[in-house]
């Protein structure tokens, strides 16, 4: 199964999400699980070297693949049983090869203005891939999100705003805590620091709501 975690705007936790969901994912199904990092910066390699450099965390594989990866990803999808893809911030080739194979596409996105200016170029090109492989499933996810009451109607606004592109958005979201940012420095996982956390709920929460949409009754775009 190949998961692509993409989106055309930088900065809205992708890898981050990606790593997480590697390592949830390896846990709860026994998983052999390959990382593709195809974003220039190497964020995802850099995690999976500093990973390597603790002995006591589960060994998880990664490769580099860069522009027209569609017969690469289906190679190595006979291989492994989840290929997570991260993509970087911008839309290429390595994206939409991606899209044109992966059974979900997850997309971070911050319940900010100049992160939802990206939908209406990513409803286009999901659209666009969406007659290669009519069977992805197309999901945002909300990440990064203030966590004061007070701000839960930017959220919810922000919510209705990617509905109203004709896409779907999960309800589940992660909120703004400084425990991505410190375990992805120690090539670990929220997961991983701290199991009963309210971080790892929220990766769970995530990965559970989306792997519960069957890609035979897939959301159809407007």
């Amino acid at each position: 199964m190949i998961l692509l975690v993409g989106g055309e705007k930088g900065g809205a936790g992708k890898s981050c999400m990606a790593q997480n969901l590697a390592v949830h994912i390896t846990q709860k199904y026994q998983a052999n699980v390959l990382m593709i990092d195809c974003d220039p910066q190497r964020t995802t390699s850099d995690w999976i070297q500093a990973r390597n450099e603790d002995p006591e965390l589960p060994t998880i594989n990664c490769i580099q693949l860069y522009g027209k990866i569609r017969n690469d990803l289906l190679s190595q999808d006979k291989h492994f049983d989840y290929v997570i893809v991260d993509c970087g911030g911008q839309d290429n080739l390595a994206m939409r090869a991606a899209m044109s194979v992966a059974t979900y596409v997850l997309l971070p996105l911050r319940p900010k203005r100049r992160d939802l200016k990206t939908l209406p170029h990513m409803e286009d090109m999901l659209s666009t891939c969406k007659m290669v492989n009519p069977k992805m499933v197309a999901t945002i996810v909300m990440t990064q999100c203030p966590s004061l009451p007070s701000q839960f109607k930017r959220i919810f606004e922000a919510k209705e705003v990617v509905e109203s592109f004709g896409l779907r958005v999960l309800n589940s979201v992660t909120f703004n805590r400084n425990i991505y940012d410190d375990s992805e420095e120690l090539g670990s996982s929220v997961i991983e620091i701290e199991p009963d956390g309210k971080a790892a709920a929220e990766i769970r929460a995530i990965a559970d709501e989306l792997f519960a949409i069957e890609p035979e009754n897939c959301y159809e775009l407007n």
